[in-house]
């Protein structure tokens, strides 16, 4: 069993630097606290050279509590700070902020598409509008471009071909984190998000096909897209610093929740101004273009990084090299068995019930209770989104705030954050259901709801790299198949549970919702761990927490 350092040295390890003036930080708890002891002893007993003009920060003088009196030294570990300015880290995490910018592009345009791809004639005989409220605005025929092609596709086949991407996705996502550990993120992530772009290019022929063209066509693109958050975990094992996790991991996903509040207003200008078929054309060019630059200017890790500077190089090496694995078998058996993992997957299911629940039905409440249509205002539709991507940029600079300047542990802020992030979705949930009438309420609720959910992005969304870096693709990939699950199964459920369209019924599907978020965050606060585990480490797989 591992060895612990004295609790007096804190989350982190602080070094003042006299020559620079200033402090640099270096290792955290994590990094340190719970290591074999063959991982302390026989390492060399001189730091690496000091780079001139660089701070270090070493862990010279602290041995083990228990193997006092051994011979062996503890070895020394020396983290250089690189800046961020320019460098190879934060260039990646930009371009991955593009790539899922695209990537979710590509997965809502056609919500909105979808709109002139119908005749609007065969959707009339579906309404179900209640008459408990009153009308909050009358109803605008909004003149649009007709030269695109029109379907007469009824309610149910609409949602057959909105619901088919979601199987295509749930398939891949474990595979994808297994190749990602096999051949790296960069190609597979690469080919994921190209894959789907080049599907789209083809949704405008698949659609004339026929419908079972286009449902085939969508579960493609769900294939594609399954690999890529998979594939985007196992390249931050290799590359996020312990200390900048949740700042690079959160600028990279942020880009979804960017790329969905553009793209909403985006594809309706597109639609009103040319026709629907420019949509998936646009969009899929663009994929292709992101693809040509990722290829050119990413490395799979920092040693093959063809422009990195030395200094940003042996930052990100040695304070990862205590947590990676050299095994090439994946501990399947341990992993599976690990119940740090299994509270990351009970909170990600619960996450996104509640998360598919306000993307999809708290819009059909407004339109069919509160009887306004939010497609009246594409800005509107599309303001919760940006509130969650300002939240995720943020959140994931005061979540490593803590962790490096005020000692928080690892795990106290994952549960924080993720605590925020699912309570407070919850909270506004319930409360969107018992508003009555108050459109400017639902409004201001959806968007308070949705913007608190992106405190999760520094909470149990980014957990699998605290626990296990070296498996945090395949781990990603547990966690997102059953993820996925909601985003099928919720929609229906809850049109099973509102027959009559009323008030009441709709107050039940949001408190389901609501309490399967508590459940998931009261089980993650006392279920997760925050240090590497066991089976993570070397030689280790018969010893799983």
């Amino acid at each position: 069993m591992g060895t612990r350092l004295e609790s007096h040295l804190g989350e982190n390890l602080h070094i003042h630097d006299q020559r620079a003036g200033r402090r640099t930080l270096g290792l955290s708890k994590s990094d340190l606290e719970e290591k074999p002891a063959d991982q302390w002893d026989g390492g060399p007993e001189e730091p690496l050279a000091p780079l001139a003009g660089r701070s270090q920060v070493s862990a010279k003088g602290y041995q083990p509590a228990c193997d006092l009196g051994k011979e062996k030294r503890p070895k020394q570990t020396v983290v250089y700070i690189s800046p961020v300015c320019c460098s190879a880290r934060y260039n990646l995490a930009i371009l991955a902020f593009f790539g899922f910018f695209v990537l979710y592009a590509l997965r809502v345009n056609l919500s909105v598409a979808l709109v002139d791809m119908v005749d609007s004639n065969t959707t009339l005989a579906a309404n179900r509008t209640s008459q408990e409220c009153a009308e909050h605005s009358a109803p605008v025929n909004v003149p649009r471009s007709q030269t695109g092609k029109k379907y007469q596709w009824d309610a149910e086949t609409q949602g057959w071909i909105l619901g088919s991407f979601f199987y295509g996705y749930i398939i891949t996502q474990i595979p994808g984190g297994y190749m990602a550990s096999k051949v790296g993120g960069k190609l597979l992530l690469g080919v994921g998000i190209l894959g789907t772009a080049v599907f789209t290019l083809f949704t405008p022929l698949a659609a004339d096909l026929g419908v079972g063209a286009l449902i085939v066509l969508r579960a493609l693109e769900g294939l594609g897209e399954g690999v890529t958050f998979p594939a985007m975990h196992a390249m931050w094992s290799s590359w996020a610093p312990p200390l900048e996790r949740s700042k690079l991991l959160s600028i990279s996903y942020a880009g979804a929740q960017l790329g969905t509040v553009i793209s909403l207003p985006l594809s309706g200008i597109i639609c009103y101004y040319m026709n629907w078929t420019y949509v998936f054309y646009f969009f899929g060019i663009v994929g292709i273009f992101w693809f040509i630059l990722w290829i050119w200017i990413v490395s799979d890790t920092p040693e093959t990084h063809k422009t990195i500077s030395h200094y940003e190089k042996e930052y990100i090496l040695s304070s990862l090299k205590n947590q990676l694995s050299t095994q090439k078998s994946v501990p399947w058996i341990p992993i599976l068995k690990s119940l740090p993992l299994w509270a990351i997957v009970v909170a990600h299911f619960s996450y996104n019930w509640t998360f598919y629940t306000l993307l999809t039905l708290l819009p059909t409440y407004m339109k069919e209770i509160l009887r306004f249509n939010v497609q009246e205002n594409g800005l509107l539709s599309a303001v919760p989104y940006f509130g969650c991507w300002l939240c995720m940029i943020l959140s994931g600079q005061a979540a490593d705030t803590l962790r490096a300047k005020w000692n928080f542990s690892t795990i106290c802020v994952r549960r924080l954050f993720t605590l925020i992030g699912m309570m407070g979705p919850a909270a506004f949930l319930v409360a969107a259901g018992f508003i009555g009438c108050n459109y400017s309420l639902a409004v201001a609720f959806l968007t308070i709801s949705t913007t608190l959910g992106g405190f999760c992005s520094s909470g149990f969304s980014i957990n699998h790299l605290d626990i296990a870096p070296s498996y945090a693709g395949i781990l990603l990939g547990i966690t997102n198949t059953f993820a996925t699950i909601p985003g099928m199964i919720g929609p229906v459920i809850a049109k099973s549970l509102t027959h009559h369209n009323t008030v009441r019924e709709w107050q039940i599907v949001f408190c389901i919702a609501a309490a399967i978020n508590v459940f998931g965050a009261i089980f993650f606060t006392l279920f997760a761990k925050g240090e590497v585990q066991t089976w993570a480490l070397d030689n280790r797989h018969g010893h799983g927490h």
